[in-house]
């Protein structure tokens, strides 16, 4: 029996580029809250990005957000249901190594606010139109006002070369993830320890999630559901390691 539906946003409700979630999705939510299945977005995104994606179902459905750092319950605005804050010495160490790295930018994440401290022109807004974040600009790491739930390196052009250099050292003391073309994330928790806490407060046993997505920052959460599906323009790797592919959420979900 499906309860809940987790799904990864990037490359997998949003495929080639799309910036809006296709109409059906927010049908199929409608027909399955019905059914007493209950969809949660889950994404490396902020809560606030996610809100505006999903908006005509904004305030029904719950949040795993930044990877699973921060949980969401539905409402306006819905409670926090966990949060999963990282050391703050290691988290500003590892903030001004990737601002050291050519070519490379940092984004800082608390519970739901973004802070940059750019080197290139075009990041905030492309931070603040394009991905739909509350964005702060700061003078430095230090600076940030609040818990640090969350630290991407933004890396167009630079990912192998960006992942190379941080994932070894950086790994051994937080979760380590490529997420997306540009993106590599490092955070406490992951989509998985996020998903269990967001089950435990919901009553629903990881045996009755069903989960979609496309990327290596998704495996986590894949791997401890009844029911992962992988997408089929996933890399080679991933989709080998899981029978239940498809092209499309909305295919899967017309069958529940």
């Amino acid at each position: 029996m499906t309860r809940l539906i987790a799904c990864d946003i990037d490359g997998t409700l949003l495929l080639n580029g799309a910036v809006e979630i296709p109409g059906e999705i927010f049908r199929q939510i409608d027909r399955l809250e019905e059914k007493g299945i209950l969809f949660c977005p889950a994404s490396g995104r902020q809560y606030s990005s996610l809100r505006k994606l999903f908006a005509p179902v904004a305030d029904r459905v719950p949040y795993l957000c930044e990877n699973g750092a921060v949980i969401y319950g539905p409402g306006s605005p819905g409670p926090v249901l966990g949060k999963t804050v990282m050391d703050r010495a290691l988290a500003e160490e590892l903030c001004r190594e990737i601002i050291a790295l050519s070519g490379v930018e940092v984004l800082i994440s608390g519970a739901n606010t973004s802070y940059v401290c750019p080197k290139r022109d075009d990041l905030l807004d492309m931070i603040r139109i394009f991905v739909g974040n509350n964005t702060v600009v700061l003078g430095a790491p230090e600076q940030v006002p609040e818990d640090i739930v969350k630290v991407s390196a933004y890396c167009p052009d630079r990912l192998e070369e960006t992942w190379q250099a941080l994932s070894g050292r950086w790994g051994e003391h937080f979760q380590a993830a490529i997420a997306g073309a540009c993106w590599v994330d490092f955070t406490l928790a992951n989509k998985g320890t996020g998903l269990e806490q967001l089950c435990t407060a919901l009553d629903i046993g990881l045996e009755e999630v069903m989960a979609f997505g496309d990327n290596y920052n998704d495996l986590p959460m894949l791997e401890r559901v009844g029911q992962p599906w992988m997408m089929e323009s996933a890399a080679p790797e991933l989709r080998a390691r899981f029978p239940n592919r498809c092209r499309r959420v909305e295919e899967i979900l017309r069958e529940l």
